[in-house]
């Protein structure tokens, strides 16, 4: 789980997202502004202990996006 500081609320987890049901493209724009957000972070130096961890994490979570783009774009 990435651990934010105080004011670095995630886009994503507004409450009006988090109460309300969001679409599948809602979702995975939401993904993908979370993936760049740890990409940001993972850049600017961010957790040295866990950069190998959360790099794979990124490359894992953009594999899955792009596999759930390619299911919802042919359905």
């Amino acid at each position: 789980m990435v651990t934010r500081l105080p004011g670095e609320a995630m886009e994503s987890m507004t409450s009006s997202s988090v109460n309300a049901e969001i679409s599948d493209v809602e979702l995975l724009e939401q993904l993908r502004a979370d993936r760049l957000w740890l990409l940001q972070q993972l850049d600017a130096g961010r957790w040295p202990d866990l950069r190998l961890d959360l790099a794979a994490l990124e490359r894992e979570l953009g594999q899955l996006l792009e596999q759930a783009e390619e299911r919802l774009s042919s359905s």
